[in-house]
């Protein structure tokens, strides 16, 4: 069964750069029920309605240690990284590590793109929502998403990690606060 026919999920409001549940680190989930199941299908619902590869449950306000991905293979000829991953743990190579600079953007920093270097590959393991181990390994934008929706969980941005000048400019031009 494909990622997109899980539950019947219902798109919610993506939070936006600024909304304190963004800038502190998620919880672990803890209960594997229902409410989970229809939290991961409202992600995916969320995350395609707003045309996105990748969506961390605090992008849409809730504070548990969840994401979701639907991240085209880096090679471009393979099918999509499609999963969701709770209480994920990334895994990074040891140094010294190859990193790629590429234009990043963020559902909650809409319509804008920042430079961010980001390693060229990288692990991700956890649990799915029915307590399953889940390990997913990716290259090129499968790794950015990865490490992308990690940062997410753990309360950072990827504007956060730009020099102070460059977010400014980003956050302004996506209409946010920049402090």
């Amino acid at each position: 069964m494909s990622e997109r026919a899980v539950g019947a999920g219902i798109a919610r409001d993506i939070t936006l750069y600024g909304t304190p549940v963004l800038h502190r680190p998620t919880a672990p989930v803890t209960d594997f029920g229902p409410e989970l199941h229809q939290l991961v299908a409202d992600m995916f619902a969320s995350m395609y309605a707003a045309n996105g590869v990748g969506l961390a449950a605090n992008q849409i306000g809730v504070g548990l240690r969840v994401f979701v991905m639907d991240c085209p293979d880096p090679a471009g000829d393979g099918p999509n990284v499609v999963a969701h991953v709770v209480n994920p743990v990334l895994e990074l190579p040891a140094p010294p590590r190859e990193l790629e600079v590429s234009g990043e953007g963020c559902l909650s920093v809409p319509g804008q793109r920042g430079d961010m270097a980001r390693t060229v590959t990288a692990v991700v393991t956890g649990v799915d929502m029915h307590g399953a181990p889940v390990r997913i390994e990716g290259a090129g934008l499968v790794a950015r998403c990865l490490q992308h929706e990690s940062d997410h969980l753990d309360g950072t941005v990827y504007v956060d990690r730009l020099t102070a000048k460059e977010r400014k400019k980003i956050l302004s031009a996506a209409g946010l606060p920049s402090s």
